[in-house]
């Protein structure tokens, strides 16, 4: 077995090629998706996911799949270089899944999300988390940061719905001429029917995800998957108990936020106090 196509295939594409192999595989072995997670001690779905390239293959799973599949080492040899990746450990597959989906949800508590920053909003992200860092640090987090935004350049996949916390709006990240742009940014996307974005207002009171943040993410060819995060850690899952859990959080979310058009006249009137240098 090997993978075709050039040597300096990028990770996420190097791991959809491999999938393919491993469908190949455990079609020849006459194996369910089912039936070969029992035999690795995995469901069904966490199959599915490593074939459609959406959940990296470890190096003890590799060697599992390996033994279960007599592929000869296939899978121990070529899935080191298919996990390299330029996100941190514990954000690497939830980005690299982001890249493939076909609709994203979530919700954002204290910062504008990830996909919807700016350069200069980015930069003082970073910096807050790394103060010490040096510079050239900073400019490649920030570069790796506006390449994931650059999934919205195609004009329909994915579908992202946002709803944004009001204290995101509120916290001055990088200083008023920094959230003037960011927020303009988000209200660009809304306006040209990029992405659905709703506003959880402070007057909303409790609300169903006060413990943090949520992204739930959809695929063509595999199920769905929810990711959760915290600092310098992050829980990538697709068990559907857990995902239909987080699914109806941002059910409730959406039921509480205000409605998109409301959302948009709230993002204008914010940007315009911060770029006439009034707090909101």
């Amino acid at each position: 077995m090997h993978v075709t196509g050039p040597k300096d295939l990028d990770p996420s594409s190097r791991r959809v090629m491999i999938g393919e192999e491993l469908r190949h595989a455990r079609e020849r072995a006459g194996l369910t998706q089912q039936a070969l997670g029992e035999r690795l001690f995995v469901s069904g779905s966490y199959v599915g996911q490593m074939e459609a390239g959406t959940r990296r293959i470890l190096p003890d799973m590799a060697k599992c799949l390996d033994e279960q599949l007599n592929t000869g080492g296939f899978f121990t040899r070529n899935c080191e270089k298919a996990n390299k990746s330029r996100f941190p450990d514990h954000f690497a597959e939830a980005a690299e899944a982001e890249a493939i989906a076909t609709a994203i949800r979530q919700y954002a508590g204290m910062l504008i999300p990830g996909l919807l920053q700016t350069r200069a909003y980015a930069e003082a992200v970073f910096h807050a988390y790394q103060p010490t860092a040096p510079d050239e640090k900073i400019d490649g987090l920030v570069a790796d940061r506006l390449a994931r935004g650059r999934l919205l350049d195609n004009p329909t996949t994915p579908l992202l719905w946002a709803i944004l916390d009001e204290a995101a709006l509120c916290r001055p990240v990088g200083g008023p001429q920094a959230m003037a742009e960011a927020l303009q940014h988000v209200a660009d996307l809304a306006r040209r029917h990029r992405a659905l974005v709703q506003v959880l207002p402070f007057g909303a009171g409790a609300h169903a995800s006060l413990v943090g943040p949520l992204k739930l993410m959809e695929f063509e060819n595999a199920p769905p998957l929810s990711f959760v995060d915290g600092p310098d850690m992050g829980k990538l899952t697709d068990d559907p108990a857990t995902v239909a859990r987080h699914t109806f959080t941002f059910n409730l979310l959406q039921a509480t936020a205000l409605p998109p058009h409301d959302s948009l006249v709230l993002i204008d009137t914010v940007a315009q106090n911060y770029a006439h240098e009034q707090h909101p």
